[in-house]
């Protein structure tokens, strides 16, 4: 009888165009990685709690699948806690302010959290959040 394989989710991997251009954003997003990572083919960083964000070139993933084209459209996002409201709006205000795509500003969303979307420099949706503060508190 063969053992049953449990995987565990490990990683969420990034193509980019721009290898320092995405750390360089990622990086203001509190995400620590070193400068030398901007002219490797393959950067990633362990995250707390032990999951890692990794960033592969177009070249390096072309290298393995020749084939490989980009997608239309976000399918996945990244979702960032900011702390607080402010630190939402904040970090919007420094990403946009330079020069990064801002989608959605921020926002008081029905669900309790401030909220903002941003896309980094391929065109992936970055969620900005928090909790806002409940009446009377």
């Amino acid at each position: 009888m063969t053992a049953r394989i449990t995987p565990r989710f490990d990683m969420v991997g990034l193509t980019v165009a721009d290898m320092a251009a995405s750390l360089a954003f990622y990086r203001r997003l509190g995400i620590e990685l070193p400068a030398e990572a901007d002219t490797l083919p393959h950067a990633e960083a362990v995250l707390p709690g032990g999951l890692r964000l990794g960033w592969d070139t177009v070249e390096t993933v072309r290298s393995f699948d020749p084939d490989w084209t980009p997608a239309t459209g976000a399918r996945v996002s990244l979702a960032f806690d900011c702390g607080s409201p402010e630190g939402v709006d904040t970090l919007w205000t420094e990403l946009t302010d330079a020069g990064h795509h801002g989608h959605l500003k921020p926002w008081d969303a029905i669900w309790g959290q401030r909220y903002a979307v941003l896309h980094d420099p391929d065109g992936n949706t970055v969620d900005l959040f928090a909790a806002s503060p409940q009446p009377g508190s």
